[in-house]
């Protein structure tokens, strides 16, 4: 570089029409590019694209109250009845319905392990023996608890399905009372026919700033970026203030001097420059999103301890793998933290309702284990048992591994002599 700033004239200048003819400049951009795109389809719409026909086993909560003596000529009482059809049915594989008591129904609710439930109520066997006689004054009912707290479309599956269960016993019921009752009048027989209202409530709230059972999977997402990008960015900004990388920005173009170090010391410079900005991107994660924009959340001080551990376990792994891989690492890491963790996740779609391959990476992808805690910190208490108490062991786990494998393959690197700077003739 001259004194002037600018660049000494080295000869003739290559030109883009004459390069845009070489298939080898074409290639690598090329095939890479089809690739993702190609994936990123695959992965993304095939864990959202037929919720409905791949749902499998959504556990949803039934109650039987009905304590009533049967009906004359029947052996058992209706509640009974209703259990036994709707478990054996099983909405034709979609639902795992668990027979539980209120409370334990609400225990689970609570704990973050059922997307709903059906409640046959007390006294219901009565109720509609009442429809025959003049005593009648209103419609047996059924309640349908939903659980927002899972994510809305679970919870609308959840609903849609105990609805559905709902009303095929109340036409089963119906059968049976116009079958026993030949003389009712048409308005009677019209009662009789579908004898059961079915009632929807919420059994377990979440906050009206909630995003309607959302906020807990966009949040897992800001921890998940900010641990991704914040990795890259200082990994990028160590390279270059360290002489291993070029520094240009527009027209400016900088190189530092090389500092001699090894490659298990540059981690190690990496993985502790992340611990200590990653207080700063979290804190100011938490204030906005709780801070600001007001969303719902208690238990702060252990929402903030939570998502510094998990954007710092991200940032961690991101670290390792670009250590490992070096120049593709960015896209690796993508992949593990990012592409394959939105669709197995199971914050926006139910695992029960993705295809298996999802369900599969759901046991360890690094998303599915954030989103629990933050969905059981937000929504369910902080309770262990609702997937906190998971989430911490899979953080802990996280970390280790990316420590391991990050100092494990820089030491292999540095014990063969591989050093990352090494100068190229013109």
């Amino acid at each position: 570089m001259t004194a002037d700033g600018t660049t000494p004239d080295t000869g003739p200048q290559a030109r883009a029409g004459a390069l845009l003819r070489l298939p080898k400049l074409w290639l690598v951009p090329t095939v890479l590019t089809g690739l993702l795109a190609l994936l990123l389809s695959l992965l993304y719409m095939g864990g959202i694209v037929s919720p409905q026909s791949e749902l499998r086993d959504l556990p949803i909560a039934l109650v039987n109250g009905d304590r009533g003596k049967p009906l004359p000529g029947q052996e058992t009482n209706l509640g009974t009845q209703i259990t036994r059809a709707v478990v054996s049915d099983g909405a034709g594989g979609k639902a795992e319905w668990r027979t539980l008591t209120l409370r334990q129904t609400q225990d689970q609710l609570d704990s973050d392990r059922i997307y709903g439930a059906l409640v046959i109520p007390a006294g219901f066997t009565g109720s509609i023996a009442a429809l025959t006689t003049t005593s009648a004054t209103s419609r047996p009912t059924l309640t349908v608890l939903t659980n927002p707290g899972k994510g809305s479309l679970g919870s609308s599956l959840a609903s849609q399905i105990a609805t559905a269960a709902a009303h095929r016993a109340s036409l089963t019921i119906g059968k049976q009372l116009t079958s026993s009752a030949p003389e009712a009048d048409p308005t009677q027989k019209l009662l009789l026919t579908d004898p059961v209202s079915v009632t929807t409530r919420v059994g377990h709230p979440v906050g009206s700033h909630s995003g309607l059972g959302l906020s807990a999977f966009y949040y897992t997402l800001l921890l998940v970026l900010a641990g991704f990008m914040g990795g890259n960015v200082i990994s990028n900004g160590v390279d270059t203030g360290l002489g291993y990388a070029d520094n240009e920005i527009g027209p400016w173009h900088t190189r530092r001097p090389t500092v001699p170090i090894s490659r298990t010391q540059t981690l190690l410079l990496k993985m502790a420059m992340t611990a200590g900005i990653t207080v700063l991107s979290v804190s100011l994660v938490v204030l906005a999103c709780v801070g600001i924009l007001g969303m719902d959340a208690t238990h702060i001080p252990l929402l903030w301890i939570y998502s510094y551990c998990a954007a710092l376990a991200v940032g961690l792994g991101v670290q390792a793998i670009n250590a490992a891989f070096g120049g593709i690492g960015q896209l690796v890491s993508m992949f593990v933290f990012i592409v394959l963790g939105l669709p197995s996740s199971g914050a926006t779609v139910p695992l029960q309702a993705v295809p298996g391959f999802y369900r599969f990476l759901s046991h360890f992808e690094p998303m599915r284990q954030l989103s629990d805690g933050v969905r059981a910190i937000l929504y369910f208490d902080a309770r262990g048992d609702a997937g906190l108490a998971r989430a911490w062991t899979m953080i802990a786990v996280g970390t280790v591994l990316a420590l391991v494998f990050g100092f494990v393959m820089t030491a292999y690197y540095d014990r063969k002599g591989h050093k990352r700077l090494t100068p190229q003739p013109a």
